[in-house]
């Protein structure tokens, strides 16, 4: 159990510029003056409001109202057998609470040239990689969040495929949460770096064991060098009292290439934000997403894309299943500079509201500042098709699985992206799922 004194984070903020001290206090100085930086720019970083830009549409209000404690540096106990699917062949790591457990994790059969373990193992043993590379992709702190994790960097994890490693398996990252008694702030950071020619496969996972309230702030850096290639797909599916935070950062080298698909599912509050820069000509990012949102959930996704270069390829489509009275917000942002030409840019958005109570603000944007370019990008919302609805029901299926149909129809198109079978059923159940129970409580209104 913890037994420092629930906070809030204005609170823990000030905590942090008045010097208090932290967890993995490293004898590291490059860590020390990222550290220091961080805390200099909370001083500067207010929490977000609605009239910034970036949060026009997100309050962070419910957000401040809890009271956290930050996560201990002891591993609570655990049993991840429940959050595993069994016919999922790959390397295993499992991050409680924001920290690497290596009693749970399973990487024994890891190719030489390929490191996969704990960051704060890696800073105190070998912190050459982590020295060259952490904050390179992520910059200074856009927001109070990626700065007070800056300000905080203990453990997590870190990824590093040397030059023309190709990892057959793929790597399964489980991030679980456990807040029985007390409501937690888990605060990890991610380094995975892969080397020119590099090619591998990472799937994350975010869960909790229980339903407490508790609040995951957490952030990711990912280096591609030239040609190397990530296919990775990342489910949130949180306690549906959790608040969710994750800002990513990627930047792609040379004809490097980055797969990602994103599955958004649980938490009463999440943001997740994609940052990528192409510093390399010819590379290629292509972004899948799906999110349901409802039971006065609020989903916010936030993606910015820099062209930066010639002859870069970002493909973006997301899509989004809100019931009840669900929110979810979608901001994307494509940049095309004016030295960026053969750039190759679309991005879209559709939503399908399944109820009058249900809401999504979208704005895709795109800025063009080079000639030559492919791009486009648009926005769809709208309800199910009441002449698909009555076709089915004229076939003898009631009104509530033809609309759960009709759902996993539009869905099917992100869903089938996933070519790892049981990770994409599993993704499958759980939005077939609150279909149902949407439904459901929909008859009952």
């Amino acid at each position: 159990m913890n037994t420092t004194a629930p906070v809030s984070l204005e609170s823990y903020r000030d905590a942090l510029v008045q010097g208090q001290p932290q967890p993995g206090d490293f004898n590291q100085p490059w860590l020390a003056e990222q550290r220091r930086e961080a805390v200099a720019s909370l001083q500067q970083l207010g929490f977000p409001q609605r009239r910034h830009e970036a949060w026009r549409y997100t309050s962070v209000d419910r957000l401040l109202q809890q009271d956290f404690v930050p996560a201990g540096a002891g591993l609570p106990e655990i049993r991840p057998d429940a959050f595993l699917l069994p016919q999922l062949d790959a390397h295993r790591v499992v991050l409680v609470n924001g920290r690497f457990a290596a009693g749970l994790s399973s990487l024994d059969a890891l190719p030489a040239g390929v490191t996969v373990g704990s960051l704060k193992q890696q800073i105190e043993r070998n912190p050459i990689v982590p020295a060259k590379w952490i904050g390179r992709a992520a910059g200074a702190p856009r927001h109070v969040f990626s700065a007070m994790n800056t300000a905080a960097i203990d453990d997590g994890l870190v990824i590093h495929l040397a030059e023309g490693q190709r990892l057959e398996r793929p790597i399964e990252v489980l991030h679980l949460t456990t807040a029985p008694t007390d409501a937690i702030m888990a605060q990890s950071r991610s380094l995975l770096l892969l080397e020119a020619g590099a090619q591998a496969t990472l799937i994350e996972r975010f869960a909790s064991q229980d339903s407490a309230a508790y609040f995951t702030n957490s952030l990711s850096e990912i280096i591609l060098q030239d040609d190397a290639g990530l296919e990775h797909i990342r489910q949130q599916d949180e306690s549906a009292s959790a608040f969710h935070m994750h800002s990513l950062f990627i930047n792609q080298y040379a004809h490097s290439r980055y797969r990602n698909i994103a599955f958004a599912l649980g938490s009463a509050w999440s943001r997740s934000e994609l940052n990528i820069d192409f510093l390399g000509a010819g590379a290629s990012a292509e972004l899948d997403g799906l999110y349901v949102t409802g039971d006065q959930q609020l989903t916010d996704t936030h993606i910015d894309i820099r062209h930066s270069v010639p002859g870069c390829q970002s493909h973006t489509n997301y899509k989004g299943l809100l019931h009840g009275k669900g929110r979810a917000v979608f901001d994307g942002r494509i940049e095309v500079k004016s030295h960026a030409g053969k750039s190759d840019a679309h991005l879209h958005n559709a939503n399908l509201l399944l109820s009058r109570n249900a809401e999504v603000d979208t704005k895709p944007q795109l800025e063009i500042h080079a000639d030559d370019v492919k791009c486009s990008h648009g926005t769809t919302v709208g309800q199910l098709d009441p002449a698909q609805l009555f076709y089915l029901r004229s076939r003898g299926i009631d009104t509530g699985e033809a609309r759960r149909l009709l759902c996993l129809g539009f869905a099917a198109e992100i869903l089938d992206r996933c070519r790892f079978t049981p990770l994409r059923e599993h993704v499958m159940d759980a939005v077939s799922a609150r279909l149902t129970r949407a439904a459901s409580a929909a008859e009952q209104e």
